[in-house]
Formats: structure tokens, sequence, C-alpha cells
């Protein structure tokens, strides 16, 4: 499959900040970080993404979002889903980058003719933005996705593609305690 692991590395590419440097113009933005673990499924959550598809699937999502200058750290996912950490620029509205990502490569997936029926992803997803603090965590439950899903070990929040009652939902945390042990991590996010 796809060597995941090779985006670990990625954030000590960028030890002083992940955007480039801004266009010279009126918006100019010199420093960023923004975080975003996106969830997303197939349409009508088909199981249709197997082991043999998804190096397929996971390279057209990378390329597309690579060239929207999105920082790919982990995707991951099982065969009705998919997760992505990416860290995002501000020049581009986090929806947007989500539409093209998702619209681009499903129209990919059928250009090449991957399934012998035509792909589609569901309209929905859920995105949750973190700190630098918790990529590593958000990186390691990505990359460990399938071992989650078998053993049944999911931190229900960031397996939501779709708001209870359509209604928007936000993460609210009591206070902002940073763990460094990945299981009281998963402890804290439980409780979300």
């Amino acid at each position: 499959g796809l060597p995941i692991a090779r985006f670990s590395g990625l954030l000590k590419m960028w030890p002083g900040g992940f955007g480039p440097r801004a266009q010279k113009g009126r918006n100019e933005m010199s420093y960023w970080q923004l975080f975003y673990h996106i969830v997303w499924a197939t349409k009508d959550r088909e199981p249709i993404i197997s082991l043999d598809k998804e190096p397929s699937v996971y390279e057209f999502i990378i390329q597309k979002a690579t060239l929207l200058n999105g920082k790919v750290f982990a995707i991951g996912g099982v065969e009705d889903h998919v997760h992505l950490v990416v860290s995002i620029p501000p020049s581009i509205a986090v929806a947007d980058f989500i539409g093209q990502v998702k619209g681009t490569s499903s129209a990919l997936v059928n250009r090449a003719e991957i399934f012998p029926f035509r792909f589609r992803w569901q309209q929905k997803y859920g995105v949750f933005s973190f700190d630098r603090k918790r990529l590593p965590y958000i990186m390691a439950y990505i990359e460990e996705q399938k071992q989650h899903h078998h053993m049944n070990e999911l931190i229900s929040v960031l397996e939501r593609e779709d708001a209870v009652q359509e209604e928007a939902f936000s993460v609210q945390e009591q206070h902002a305690v940073y763990l460094a042990n990945l299981d009281n991590w998963k402890r804290e996010m439980a409780t979300i």
C-alpha cells in the first residue's frame, strides 16, 4: 500500500512556519499554522475502497491537496471513508479546499477507471482544526485507522462526517491541557 509513514517527516521540513511567503499584495500573510483533520465518506458509505484501490485513490487526493498548496501530513481510512490531516493555506477557504480535493479526486478516479462503475464521494464531510501540539496524535490516529476500526477503538468525534440533526457541530474543550501521553490524549478526545 501507500507508504503513509512518509508524511510523518513533513513536520520537520517547516520548523519556522508552514506557509510559504505570500505574494506581495494588500492581504499579505507571511506566517501561518492551520491544521485540519478532514473526514469524508464514499457515496452512501459504500465499502468500495479496497486495499488494492486505496493507493490510487489516496494518491489523487494527495495530488490535488498539494496543487492547492496544502501540506499533507497523513491520509488513511477504511473501505467507506477517508481521513486527511493537512495544513491549508489561508488563501483558500477550507470548504473550497475540501470541495476541490473531493471533486478532483473522484474525477481522476473515474478517468483512470479504477472502479467498473462511477465513483462518488458523499457530499458531507467533517472538519476539525487543531493546534501543532496535537498534530503527532492526530497523525498517529489516522495512520492506524484500519487497526482502530478492526479493534473498535474509535474516537467518535474524529470519525464524524455528518452533524447530528443537520446542525453545525463544534468541539468545546473545558480547559486547554496539552497531554504528552497518547493514551491520555485518546481518553481526553473520547470525552468530547
